[in-house]
């Protein structure tokens, strides 16, 4: 059977909020008995997008994450419910019930997204229904993907095996994949928010005049054994990116023709910048 999943590329996320402000439109103020109870205008965040920045100037780049209800096929929050108050359709959208779910607030931290949002004045837990009452209406797409003017999220409606195969083939990630809970939310080019990088800039001195080094060799090494290995670019420039947070001692060796080879250690915590490295 086909179900719903949604797939947000990060590299597209430009932080412009209309999917959190789509959102909004959608549910504040506005009851959709059996799907969701009305948003409250402030507080709640059904639509949250994330933001890292990595690095140092000038050497910077800043990731966007959009986060909501994952719609887990194993979704923690239904296992804590009480009177059948949450639900997995066969479609794949998980639906908190507004009737049922009422003082249930132990469901806000089964979470482990933290996504579900407890609404103070109705005494409800509340989430992102994945717009269930629009699909239900014929839409091929949610509020949020309509929304989103460069197609960084998308929803579509595949079998597991499709959906497996397309995450394969795009190299889609899910938000905790550790805790197995299975999300329909995935995620292209996740890396640039879950990775680090170590760059720099390479230069020489000739005649006085600072120049930038082209076409350098720059291998990254860890335990004797090489990593990755680039060439510096016009600008003297290298990077090696999708590197593991905290992963520790980090060498780099800087091979130039005319110029004698440089090693340079480095303890890996963040991204990094290491600026300016004269040969």
């Amino acid at each position: 059977m086909k179900k719903w999943n949604m797939i947000i590329d990060v590299a597209e996320c430009t932080n412009c909020n209309l999917c959190t402000l789509a959102a909004m439109d959608e549910y504040v103020g506005n009851e959709f008995p059996g799907y969701a109870a009305p948003m409250p205008k402030h507080g709640h965040q059904w639509i949250k997008i994330l933001q890292k920045e990595r690095g140092q100037m000038p050497m910077i780049d800043i990731a966007y994450v959009p986060t909501m209800c994952n719609h887990c096929d194993d979704a923690p929050c239904i296992k804590a419910a009480t009177n059948g108050a949450i639900v997995k359709r066969d479609d794949g959208i998980v639906l908190i019930d507004p009737v049922k779910a009422r003082g249930q607030k132990q469901l806000v931290d089964a979470c482990p997204y933290g996504h579900i949002w407890w609404n103070e004045e109705l005494g409800v837990p509340q989430a992102w229904p994945f717009d269930a009452h629009l699909i239900d209406q014929g839409w091929d797409k949610t509020r949020g993907a309509l929304s989103c003017p460069t197609g960084a999220m998308k929803t579509v409606k595949l079998d597991d095996d499709e959906m497996a195969r397309l995450a394969r083939e795009e190299n889609l990630d899910v938000i905790k994949p550790e805790i197995n809970a299975r999300p329909r939310v995935y995620y292209k080019n996740l890396w640039r928010y879950t990775t680090c990088f170590l760059g720099g800039s390479l230069s020489v001195e000739r005649g006085g005049i600072i120049d930038c080094v082209e076409g350098a060799r720059v291998r990254l090494l860890k335990d004797g054994a090489t990593v990755a290995e680039i060439l510096s670019d016009n600008y003297g420039d290298f990077k090696f990116d999708k590197l593991e947070p905290g992963s520790g001692r980090y060498s780099i060796e800087i091979s130039a023709a005319g110029r004698a080879p440089k090693t340079v250690a480095v303890d890996l915590h963040d991204s990094l910048n290491l600026g300016e490295i004269r040969l």
